[in-house]
């Protein structure tokens, strides 16, 4: 294992359960290791076409509200 991965992997270990699985959940799909399909509520349908909108019409985060993102996981 690389030194990157285990650093990766001893931060996320600070991170609550939930957070923890959502991390190893990405990594499986990266790895192409089949994950469960998650049903959407509908407030989730919505958030995710709100951002698409967003997206289409060019509005994304500036570079310091990406930062300030980060920063709150200490990233």
């Amino acid at each position: 294992m690389t030194e990157l991965l285990e650093k990766a992997i001893e931060r996320v270990r600070s991170f609550p359960p939930k957070a923890q699985d959502d991390f190893a959940r990405v990594l499986l799909r990266l790895t192409g290791e089949e994950t469960e399909v998650v049903a959407l509520t509908e407030d989730e349908q919505a958030a995710i076409a709100a951002s698409k909108a967003a997206a289409a019409r060019g509005d994304f985060a500036t570079d310091e509200e990406v930062r300030a993102v980060w920063a709150t996981y200490g990233l």
